[in-house]
């Protein structure tokens, strides 16, 4: 039970702070002690109400143009990642999880070296929320979605408010698919209430430290924390 408090504490402090990212420290930090199959749906319980939270706080900067067709494309690549999620290999999933993590990483390092704002394409969005959605059925993670939702909005409380509204909708969706697929039990509720109060001292935590802190190097680190993770991961299980 320690180390799910951790994971708890960690990821939906990492949330409060950056609005992402929550999932990947979850995981990661799990992925030592459980399979991919017990993990994501606790984490997918505990992370729709900090989406909520995050999206009610930051409501003004919603932008419909910027959320709605994400989420449409989220829900439509969320099935076949669901049913990935029941039917793979847990260590091949726990090595494929380090690989992504340590790509998104990169990924989201290079990000905060870029500078300006993305222009939108049709192409570029389709492409990405399709595959955002297959990994967000798979384990969750909206690393992906995170990279491009933060070329297209201006600021840090703009990214929260839309980054979240896209996840309202896609976490709603995958509970209702993981109770169909039985991936979400009896025991899946009982522990994610039992975390339920590690989760809301995480996320206050980082919501308040987000007023305090300078949030782009704290960001930073996290991402190399993730990188040196997913590293380790890919060497226990391949």
């Amino acid at each position: 039970m320690g180390l799910w408090i951790i994971a708890a504490v960690a990821a939906f402090f990492v949330k409060g702070l950056c609005g992402f990212a929550n999932t990947l420290v979850f995981t990661s930090v799990m992925g030592f002690g459980s399979d991919n199959v017990s993990i994501s749906p606790v984490e997918l319980v505990l992370g729709l109400p900090t989406n909520l939270i995050l999206a009610w706080r930051e409501r003004r900067n919603l932008q419909p143009r910027v959320f709605v067709p994400l989420m449409v494309l989220v829900l439509g690549g969320s099935i076949p990642g669901a049913f990935f999620l029941k039917h793979v290999n847990a260590q091949i999933l726990k090595a494929g999880f380090g690989f992504l993590v340590v790509f998104m990483g990169l990924e989201m390092l290079s990000r905060e070296y870029g500078k300006g704002k993305m222009r939108e394409s049709k192409v570029v969005l389709g492409v990405i929320g399709l595959a955002a959605g297959v990994l967000s059925g798979l384990f969750g993670v909206g690393a992906l979605l995170a990279a491009y939702v933060s070329r297209v909005t201006d600021n840090s409380r703009e990214f929260k408010a839309n980054f979240s509204a896209v996840f309202i909708g896609e976490n709603v969706f995958r509970m209702g698919l993981y109770g169909a697929l039985g991936i979400i039990t009896g025991d899946t509720l009982r522990q994610s209430a039992r975390l339920m109060p590690f989760m809301l001292i995480g996320l206050i935590g980082g919501m308040k430290s987000s007023q305090v802190l300078n949030e782009r190097v704290v960001r930073k680190l996290v991402i190399v924390l993730l990188i040196i993770s997913g590293c380790v991961m890919i060497g226990s299980n391949v």
